[in-house]
């Protein structure tokens, strides 16, 4: 198995939101609602609930009726691929490419 983060599609202008979205979302479950409400944008340059969605690093998923808070609610959370995306650019494992650069897939 390569030690290699995993790789996504998003943009040096997009990068940092995309890094702060899952820093939030990994501090605990969010629901949709929560999310819609702290990160909802009509901006495309600040995206980072549909790159994430979009790379497969976070999951929605019903809250069961045994759960605390909100019960049936949509709840986020990293996948196993988020939580190893976030740890390498928390790690400095994946740089922020150049402005201008344009997309990419960033991984070494």
């Amino acid at each position: 198995m390569s030690d290699a983060p995993p790789a996504i599609e998003a943009s040096a202008s997009q990068l940092g939101n995309l890094t702060q979205f899952l820093i939030w979302v990994a501090e605990r479950p969010r629901t949709y609602a929560d999310i819609m409400e702290a990160w909802r944008t009509s901006c495309p340059r600040l995206s980072a609930w549909e790159d994430a969605t979009s790379n497969g690093l976070v999951d929605l998923a019903r809250r069961s009726a045994g759960d605390a808070g909100d019960a049936g609610a949509a709840v986020a959370t990293l996948t196993p691929k988020g939580r190893a995306w976030l740890a390498a650019r928390q790690a400095g494992m994946i740089a922020t490419p150049r402005q201008g650069a344009g997309v990419a897939p960033l991984s070494h």
